[in-house]
């Protein structure tokens, strides 16, 4: 009884799921709540990977009829990644939280930001005051030829540093947004496949490695990866705009 009614179940799921991308394309914007809504709905009806596909293709499709209207192209892409990233939230199977800190001088800090950037296979969101430490921008460009998608987010004050790594990131095509406020972009913190945080006052910098007395913090908490996606998403689009 149970093997004949799985499938209409999962059925309705999809169908669920699917009318809620439907509704989330209204304002052509898949905000914080939405997506978050998105995947715990995904997660609680843990559809096979054929219904993966599927939301990922009418994903698609909706995006292309936008596009095929001439509604903003931007908005659209942005749509798109957003569901995406959603896709990929809840595909991952669940973990034990685990975190970890660790300190500078030394090459603790740099060894952990190092080693995510190599485990990363989907998507790297990286927002740091400043990056000079070849080492790291290393990995970066790394990670952007076996295709993670990343983004990254600067500075002004620090863009153009005598050993600054963000113009030569930009030039090889990472997708860079610079604050150029009067006030300091002075977070340091990234995300790595949507399920690891990394933050803490730890400049992406040599010195903060030789010199400095730093802390770099590195979880898989769920509401604090969350949180600080969120905060990534709302500077990304303040500053692309």
């Amino acid at each position: 009884m149970a093997t004949s009614t799985t499938p209409a179940v999962a059925a309705a799921d999809i169908g669920n799921l699917l009318g809620q991308l439907d509704a989330s394309l209204t304002d052509l914007r898949l905000d914080d709540d939405e997506k978050h809504s998105l995947a715990q709905t995904l997660r609680q009806a843990q559809p096979p990977e054929d219904g993966f596909r599927q939301l990922r293709n009418h994903a698609f499709t909706l995006a292309r009829n936008r596009l095929a209207a001439q509604q903003d192209p931007v908005a659209v892409l942005r749509w798109v990644e957003a569901v995406v990233r959603a896709l990929d939230v809840a595909r991952a199977p669940v973990q034990a939280t685990r975190s970890n800190a660790c300190f500078s001088p030394g090459e603790a800090c740099l060894n952990t930001i190092v080693q995510h950037f190599r485990s990363a296979r989907r998507s790297v969101d990286f927002c740091v005051f400043t990056l000079s430490d070849d080492r790291i921008a290393q990995e970066v460009l790394a990670a952007h030829a076996r295709g993670v998608a990343l983004r990254f987010i600067t500075d002004n004050d620090k863009e153009t540093d005598s050993g600054s790594d963000v113009t030569r990131l930009r030039a090889a095509g990472v997708p860079t947004a610079v604050d150029r406020t009067d006030a300091h972009m002075h977070h340091k913190f990234a995300i790595f496949d949507g399920q690891w945080l990394l933050n803490g006052s730890y400049n992406w910098t040599r010195s903060a490695c030789s010199h400095n007395e730093e802390n770099l913090v590195a979880t898989n908490d769920v509401a604090l990866v969350r949180q600080f996606q969120g905060a990534f998403d709302q500077l990304w689009g303040q500053l692309v705009d």
